[in-house]
């Protein structure tokens, strides 16, 4: 990024504490790969507030300690209204999430609402969905679509901030 505009991006899902944290970690990875941490800055939240303050899902964890990544300082947080005036980029990993994300953010509020898998590149899915009730494989392809997807994203605000 010439310009070196700082630029902030927040995940969110339901509880925050599945999708949206895997996508936190998994982004901050990416990005301090492409030596960007000195320039995006990396949040997540939940429209529900009903993990507020609790680490990740431990299967969360456990997936991404196996890829390398540790999600354990993360905690739980509801999104505001606010975030929408704090954020560049507000990511919804689900239509439903988008939904209520939509309804809270104000007109003249800046930051841009995009679904997750919009970024993705060769996956039929046009949401993450949640592993919350399910098996360790469901965290395990969700990891997957946030990895692809976060190397879309990165790949969007780069090209955003050129003026492509």
């Amino acid at each position: 990024m010439s310009n070196k505009r700082k630029v902030s991006v927040l995940f969110v899902c339901m509880g925050n504490i599945c999708r949206s944290p895997t996508a936190e970690g998994v982004f901050r990875h990416v990005v301090k790969q492409h030596k960007m941490e000195d320039i995006i800055t990396i949040d997540s939240a939940g429209t529900h507030a009903y993990h507020v303050g609790e680490p990740p899902d431990r299967r969360a964890q456990a997936t991404a300690k196996t890829r390398g990544l540790d999600l354990s300082g993360q905690r739980a947080r509801k999104v505001e209204r606010v975030d929408f005036d704090r954020f560049d980029y507000v990511i919804a990993m689900d239509r439903s999430n988008y939904d209520d994300l939509k309804a809270l953010k104000g007109d003249k509020q800046k930051a841009q609402l995009h679904l997750f898998m919009d970024f993705a590149g060769d996956w039929e899915n046009s949401e993450v969905p949640d592993p919350y009730y399910g098996g360790s494989i469901g965290f395990e392809k969700v990891f997957d679509m946030v990895q692809s997807a976060s190397e879309g994203l990165l790949d969007h605000i780069v090209k955003q901030s050129k003026g492509d």
